[in-house]
């Protein structure tokens, strides 16, 4: 293992594009995206997930906003993609004074307020506020070791910002008083921040004192009423209840003034983030969580239902409980002008906080915007049935609740009505059309949801090529979806074809093996459909034989499937070709979830990783190459005369294939 020093950073191991080589490399994978007619190129990087911060020194967890990120996405665009996908960016829960690392249980509201570049605030830019004695003994060194990737310490993280923003708010206070000139400036830009986010942050900060005081954010675990259901008392005109929420500011108001604080840095660091993107034309996706965190739903309660809570309906399997809370139907709209209840003006609240700093938008289980699944609340595991009977008592899609009288609750059926009459006109605002987010529509499509989601709205899909072929998927594709082969929720897609289930004579054994989209002469077959081009047979026969005998040739020939399509995503451990571990595996509670991290020396070993004998990591050029190549083979098969189109074709993109050769060769040379 060895620690890094502030001239030692730039180690060289293996051949690499060359500055004088970037500009070339670059034009040529933008020509070709162009040429593919490839608009969307995503990769997906949940914030706690970027490399160490910047100068060297680790804070334990990554931040999406630092010098880090700006060089994470320098290096993303040096090979064509236009934009990252984030996970929710929202405050983390605790309990028993440990972080929940789930983005997904995140707030809607609040920013991490552990994304926040620590190292700025030594600078001459925010009055020094943090010393760098300070800054350089919460943080470390980053640690260089033979693995490919690195693990996020939450809990070592909330110590190190804890210490570190509580003298910089201190400082900052002490600054001001002293006219310091850099310090006046930041509380203007302060006080700008609270006039239009004073009354939200302050009813944080009450909750976060409420929180410490019982070392749980879970309000049911508080076992005070008074305390669970003041923000309701207060906004119903509860005089007791306006006055024990007065005595709770009043008497920590260094610490709720603290929470504002950092929520300032937190959004000012987001904007300035988005300026430099904004230079470049590199997207952020945020991700609209279906959920909230349990400070949001405690400041929101009377818009939730009381019993009930979202999950995944499991046909095969015991339904997933994932304990989020769920917008009462009847808090939806006030009327049939959609004028917004509580539960509406939340949601509007949600889309505004996720977009105001990007650019786009993934939408988080689109199914529970108009069908959620419920599970009870109050029920013991016992009651969920594993298989495809349920018990409705405990479980059930909204549609089938039922009120006191034995009619439908959702009477008016508002939940239909909501992407349609909130979501969409809100997401316009900001420029987005229906086709532009990442639409997760990823659920078990009842009846309702295919009705409103397919038939109505014709809202678009995500496609799987796991499990689909895209000759197929693209024959049948829809505006704006988005195709895919792994994601944030999966294992490394290089170790797919070792997967264990069903075989199709019952057996257990790898069974990604024997599906249809997985099958060498598909593969072979659709990355080379002109019949007429020379040596044809003997191409897909040799390319068919290397895709039986070698399991991440036919990996690398599925990415290249998935270059063909015209939006695309790919997990940053799948470029990097990191396949040890995996960020999240969907529906598990595993203790290693949610804390992989992009290793330091990540250009190092990515690049190692391509020269070595058989790379895990993506060739970029290369997969281009093969997605081209299959592109210029549709339009010839597709053309009425194939041998003038094969000629005109052959000749226009000659150049740009043995570019992408060239290339894609360089990244395979070792370092001399």
């Amino acid at each position: 293992m060895r620690v890094l020093g502030i001239n030692n950073y730039q180690l060289s191991f293996q051949r690499r594009p060359t500055k004088e080589e970037e500009p070339g490399l670059k034009d040529t994978i933008d020509k070709t995206y162009k040429a593919l007619g490839t608009k969307e190129r995503i990769i997906i990087t949940h914030g706690s997930c970027f490399p160490a911060s910047e100068l060297e020194r680790n804070t334990n967890i990554g931040t999406p906003y630092g010098q880090s990120a700006k060089d994470w996405a320098k290096f993303l665009m040096l090979y064509g993609f236009n934009g990252n996908q984030l996970g929710p960016g929202g405050q983390l829960e605790f309990k028993d004074g440990k972080i929940k690392p789930s983005p997904y249980n995140a707030s809607a509201f609040a920013k991490n307020k552990l994304f926040i570049n620590l190292h700025d605030l030594t600078t001459d830019k925010y009055g020094r506020i943090l010393s760098e004695e300070t800054f350089n003994s919460v943080t470390k060194p980053p640690e260089i070791t033979d693995k490919d990737y690195e693990f996020t310490d939450f809990d070592e993280a909330v110590k190190t910002y804890d210490k570190a923003l509580s003298e910089s708010w201190n400082n900052f206070k002490a600054n001001i008083a002293k006219g310091q000139p850099e310090a006046l400036a930041l509380n203007k830009e302060f006080k700008m921040f609270l006039q239009k986010h004073n009354e939200r942050l302050t009813e944080e900060g009450v909750f976060q004192v409420l929180a410490k005081h019982y070392n749980t954010d879970e309000t049911d675990d508080w076992h005070n009423e008074t305390d669970e259901n003041l923000i309701v008392d207060v906004k119903n005109g509860d005089v007791k209840a306006i006055k024990h929420y007065n005595e709770l500011v009043k008497d920590n108001k260094n610490e709720i003034n603290k929470h504002k604080f950092e929520q300032f840095i937190a959004t000012k660091q987001i904007k300035e983030n988005k300026e430099w993107r904004d230079k470049y034309g590199f997207k952020y996706y945020n991700d609209l969580l279906v959920g909230c965190s349990k400070m949001d739903k405690w400041r929101f309660k009377d818009a939730f239902l009381k019993d009930w809570e979202m999950g995944a309906r499991e046909a095969g399997g015991i339904s997933q409980r994932w304990y989020i809370p769920v917008i009462d139907p009847k808090k939806i709209f006030k009327n049939d002008k959609y004028e917004l209840n509580i539960g509406g003006k939340f949601l509007k609240e949600k889309i505004d906080f996720a977009l105001e700093f990007n650019e786009n938008i993934r939408i988080d289980h689109a199914m529970g915007l108009i069908e959620p699944y419920l599970l009870s609340k109050h029920a013991d595991k016992k009651e969920f049935v594993n298989g495809p009977q349920k018990n409705e008592n405990v479980e059930k899609y909204i549609s089938q609740l039922k009120d006191s009288n034995g009619g439908e609750y959702d009477r008016y059926w508002d939940y239909p009505k909501l992407v349609e009459k909130l979501v969409l006109p809100e997401l316009k605002k900001y420029d987005i059309t229906p086709d532009m987010p990442v639409w997760e529509d990823l659920c078990s499509y009842p009846s309702r949801f295919v009705d409103i989601y397919e038939n109505k709205l014709h809202l678009p899909k995500i496609i799987n090529l796991d499990w689909v072929k895209a000759q197929k998927a693209l024959e049948n594709s829809r505006n704006g979806d988005w195709y895919l082969m792994g994601s944030h929720d999966n294992i490394p897609a290089m170790t797919y074809l070792e997967r264990i289930g069903d075989m199709k004579d019952g057996s257990k054994g790898e069974y990604t093996r024997e599906q249809e989209p997985w099958e060498p002469p598909y593969l072979a077959g659709y990355l080379n459909m002109d019949d007429g081009r020379e040596n044809i047979g003997t191409i897909r026969k040799e390319l068919q034989e290397l895709y039986e005998n070698n399991d991440r040739e036919r990996v690398r020939a599925k990415f290249a499937e998935l270059m063909t399509t015209p939006k695309f995503q790919i997990s940053f451990a799948d470029l990097l070709g990191i396949t040890d571990v995996s960020y999240n595996i969907g529906g598990t509670t595993r203790e290693e979830n949610w804390k992989e991290r992009i290793s330091p020396d990540y250009l190092d070993k990515y690049y190692k990783n391509l020269a070595s004998e058989n790379p895990t990591a993506l060739n970029i050029p290369e997969l281009l190459k093969k997605a081209l190549q299959a592109k210029i083979d549709m339009q010839v098969m597709n053309s009425s005369d194939r041998d003038k189109t094969r000629a005109e074709l052959s000749e226009k993109y000659k150049p740009l294939l043995d570019d992408l050769q060239k290339y894609a060769d360089i990244l395979k040379e070792p370092e001399e």
